[in-house]
């Protein structure tokens, strides 16, 4: 594999550094994520050469010693520690009453490897009390040390905005398999890192997904999850789903919510603003780690780029996923969706910021690109007229090209090489 790697337990410096700045002015913060993208690593890190106690429920007797006693659990003077806090959510109740008594910042720290205020046993909430930092496996740039500032780029100097790669277009492809966890990214072969990924899902889903809904067919799960990897990127047809697994509806949801709460998936919902009653609100579905994507499907490298092969879908989750890591640390304040009409009309995805300016993106296989591949973006173009920024198609050739007003050709890459635009001037 031609890219740099790391090793080792490294972490996002922005991570590092959004926990840092909440411990100052926030009683409770939550690390939350993915299992095995680094919370732990991260709340070592920042809370090393403070006192601070450290309570790690995912060993049983800890665990058992929070439920039997919740208050007194977390009665600490000094910051508090709470690694895999969704195994007893009976805890925040407590650590509620504690910071309401005592409402000095930084009193706990919590690691979480599901969606904690979504979980249907949630006695409490710790709303305005809490903050939460999301920690994802690794994005491009992090692995590369480069810069992940696509978002604010195209937001701020979309005028002036040009990018040249050396990035060839099999190197997308091992980016794809190799995905962000960092255990994937430190091992040397497919076949380790394939190993590592049957693994992940195979104990998330006997493990983590049974203990938050008791569920007694988890082929049924694996199984919906290996249809959702083939449509990672595509709009998520619950019905579809339900017919191919022979499942009831209402199973179905409850099994893409539970697959969602565990960070294995992400929804994009559908974006409209009244442009059109024929916009459809059906969001779109993608697993939020490419590497998990292609080895549900059996897609490696090679067959990956065949004709007929699945890079264009992978390629587009892989696009999806780098955004929605690159939104957590943007300087701009944005939410992504995906447009598509009833009649054909679609846009891969559409970031939105506050003012309700949007900038329209592509995703294309191939390394050219031509004027029928902005058909789309100027279809919407046309219908937000000033509030529309600009549109790009992101394609795996290495130039940016012009391809009218507000349209732009760039490579994939720009979404990690580009430079911060505080920084263009340095």
């Amino acid at each position: 594999m031609t890219m740099q790697t790391r090793r080792g337990p490294v972490i996002p410096r922005r991570a590092e550094t959004a926990v840092t700045d909440a411990l100052a002015d926030t009683r409770v913060i939550l690390v939350n994520g993915a299992r095995q993208c680094g919370k732990s690593t991260l709340v070592r890190l920042v809370s090393k050469g403070r006192e601070a106690e450290w309570r790690d429920l995912d060993v049983a007797l800890t665990r058992q010693a929070a439920l039997n006693d919740p208050d007194g659990f977390v009665d600490s003077p000094s910051l508090m520690v709470v690694d895999e806090i969704q195994r007893a959510p009976e805890l925040l109740l407590a650590i509620k009453a504690q910071v309401d008594a005592d409402g000095r910042p930084g009193r706990y720290l919590l690691t979480g490897s599901a969606r904690i205020l979504g979980l249907r046993a949630l006695p409490d909430t710790l709303v305005g009390r809490m903050e939460t930092v999301e920690l994802w496996p690794f994005s491009q740039g992090e692995i590369d040390g480069t810069p992940d500032a696509f978002i604010d780029a195209v937001f701020t100097h979309r005028d002036t905005l040009r990018h040249t790669t050396t990035v060839p277009r099999a190197d997308y492809a091992e980016r794809i398999v190799r995905g962000g966890f960092p255990e994937a990214v430190a091992r040397n072969t497919d076949k380790r890192r394939r190993t590592f990924f049957d693994s992940y899902v195979g104990d998330l889903i006997t493990r983590d997904i049974r203990q938050l809904s008791e569920i007694e067919r988890t082929s049924e799960m694996r199984a919906l999850l290996q249809l959702v990897g083939a449509r990672s990127g595509q709009l998520l047809a619950n019905t579809s789903l339900s017919n191919d697994l022979a499942l009831g509806a209402s199973t179905v949801k409850r099994y893409l919510t539970l697959l969602e709460e565990v960070y294995l998936i992400k929804r994009i919902p559908a974006w409209s603003r009244n442009l059109s009653n024929r916009a459809t609100m059906i969001p779109k579905v993608a697993l939020i780690d490419s590497g998990i994507a292609s080895n549900l499907v059996g897609a490696d490298v090679r067959n990956m780029l065949r004709p007929n092969g699945r890079f264009g879908p992978l390629l587009e989750g892989f696009v999806l996923m780098e955004l929605a890591r690159q939104r957590t640390w943007s300087a701009e304040d944005v939410e992504m969706y995906h447009y598509r009409t009833k009649d054909g009309v679609e846009v891969d995805a559409v970031l939105e910021n506050r003012r309700g300016e949007v900038v329209g993106i592509e995703v294309k296989a191939a390394s050219t690109v031509g004027p029928d591949d902005f058909r789309h973006l100027r279809h919407l173009a046309e219908r937000l007229g000033d509030d529309f920024l600009t549109g790009i198609v992101l394609h795996t050739g290495q130039q940016t090209l012009p391809f009218g007003p507000k349209m732009l050709a760039m490579p994939v890459s720009a979404l990690w090489e580009v430079p911060n635009p505080e920084r263009q001037s340095d």
